[in-house]
């Protein structure tokens, strides 16, 4: 348990708000991607962005269409993190979409019993080191996947992965 009454504990590095972006650290992003072979990130900057295809914040991602895409979303983490969700949740119910989130494991807040539980949910075990930072985030993280039925969603692959082909020898 957490002493919050100590001295050595830093709630505003805890539950602070000061940013909400947390670029996605990129083995994260490499591991994910040979899976899910990404096509969009809707919450990008002309400088982190994991897809060839990106929203930035001035092109507001929550307003584009994903519909058909294999979208690999870390949204920003304040205040507007359920919108984010509730339109990832949305879209990975269009035909064809496909929706893999990188969100904080925050299981006491209504977005994720609105539509988390919904989806699938990998917990990632530890806590994560954003954007080439030397220090864990204050957070624990995890992946979510919209829809829940994401193998139906999935074109079998006809190119064999590297990493497969030694597994097989």
């Amino acid at each position: 348990m957490i002493d919050t009454t100590s001295k050595k504990f830093n709630k505003d590095v805890h539950f602070s708000s000061a940013t909400g972006e947390w670029e996605t650290p990129q083995h994260i992003f490499d591991h994910l991607d040979r899976e899910f072979h990404f096509t969009l990130d809707p919450c990008a900057t002309h400088g982190n962005a994991k897809t060839e295809r990106y929203y930035t914040k001035k092109d507001n991602g929550l307003t584009q269409s994903w519909k058909g895409e294999r979208v690999f979303m870390n949204p920003p983490y304040g205040r507007e993190i359920g919108k984010w969700i509730s339109k990832a949740w949305r879209s990975g119910l269009e035909e064809g979409t496909l929706v893999v989130c990188l969100l904080p494991a925050r299981t006491d807040t209504r977005w994720f019993h609105r539509y988390c539980v919904k989806g699938t949910i990998w917990f990632i075990k530890g806590r994560l080191k954003f954007g080439g930072h030397s220090s864990s985030a204050p957070f624990p993280s995890m992946i979510v996947i919209f829809p829940q039925n994401w193998k139906n969603v999935l074109v079998p692959l006809t190119v064999q992965s590297p990493e497969l082909k030694e597994t097989e020898k």
